[in-house]
């Protein structure tokens, strides 16, 4: 694969059509490949990752799927990129502090929220779609397990499109974590925070917007001011497509008192929680994770849109 490289050798590589697309001020949509090297199973995470890809093409939009490729993090994987780390085993799950290691080690990973919106800022794209992010989790107090995602938004500004935090973490305290950092939460035609899973976590939020050239504006108006932190949009579910929001509580229950009986904390908390709700919903979290996907890399493609064309109308 051509493409141009960052400052310094092959430190970043970005894909001839994304490099142009952005040169050209054209819609661009980043999105993470951590969904589908370790948040989908075989063979759904290729034909996901596949699927955002085609459905932001449809739309006018150049898609910027971002991984860490044979130890070059890259802004454009090609689509056999893509299939080949969808289909490979052990990789790396890469957030910013790994970046210098995979890369110095020439190895394969995926790129968590928190590394794909510090390759996509450097590349130059505004506007990156993910399923959730990442947050404070329970017991943080003591354990101080904070996801890298926050303190990375607060200093990278892109405008990061998710469904909210994921239903495992602590989503008020991760809320309060986001005032501090001064990371502005706007709900996507809502003021209730949703919670991943579900439309409305039972958490109110300052602002919405209504549509994407508010969102754009809004965007615009940080970078006018030269703020440095993210932009994120809140972009709740659709009521039909949500788990029952009354069975959550008892899934989330009995997931954390499976982690505490195996002793199972730290990193590996996330993904065995994870797993454990995909095995008692029987599949029905996997349904969810895919429509937050699909609704969150729609509306991307939109607010990409509308920067697209506010800058060029200027």
């Amino acid at each position: 694969m051509t493409g141009l490289t960052a400052p310094g050798p092959e430190a970043i590589r970005i894909s001839d059509e994304v490099a142009r697309a952005v040169a050209e001020g054209r819609p661009v949509v980043a999105l993470e490949s951590t969904i589908f090297t370790h948040g989908l199973p075989r063979p759904r995470n290729l034909a996901v990752a596949l699927e955002a890809e085609q459905q932001l093409r449809d739309a006018g939009v150049v898609p910027a799927t971002i991984g860490v490729f044979a130890g070059t993090p890259t802004v454009g994987l090609s689509t056999d990129q893509i299939t080949e780390l969808a289909g490979a085993d052990g990789l790396d799950k890469v957030s910013l502090r790994d970046l210098p290691v995979v890369a110095a080690l020439g190895r394969h990973g995926g790129t968590t929220v928190a590394a794909t919106a510090f390759l996509a800022h450097r590349a130059g794209i505004r506007v990156f779609s993910t399923g959730g992010l990442g947050g404070v989790h329970f017991g943080a107090s003591e354990s101080f397990d904070e996801s890298a995602d926050m303190t990375t938004l607060a200093a990278t500004p892109v405008t990061v499109i998710s469904a909210g935090v994921k239903s495992i973490l602590d989503i008020r305290a991760t809320l309060e974590r986001f005032e501090t950092f001064n990371i502005p939460v706007i709900g996507y035609r809502t003021r209730r925070y949703p919670g991943f899973y579900i439309t409305d976590s039972g958490h109110e939020i300052a602002y919405s917007v209504d549509s994407p050239e508010e969102a754009a504006r809004v965007i615009d108006a940080r970078d006018r001011l030269d703020l440095p932190q993210a932009v994120l949009i809140a972009n709740p579910v659709d009521p039909s497509k949500q788990l029952p929001p009354e069975e959550l509580d008892g899934i989330l229950a009995r997931a954390w008192a499976e982690a505490e009986r195996r002793g199972i904390t730290g990193n590996a908390s996330t993904p065995f929680l994870l797993d454990h709700i995909q095995r008692d919903t029987h599949g029905r979290s996997l349904d969810v994770n895919v429509e937050v996907y699909r609704g969150n890399v729609r509306l991307g493609g939109e607010i990409a849109t509308a920067l697209a064309a506010a800058r060029s109308g200027a």
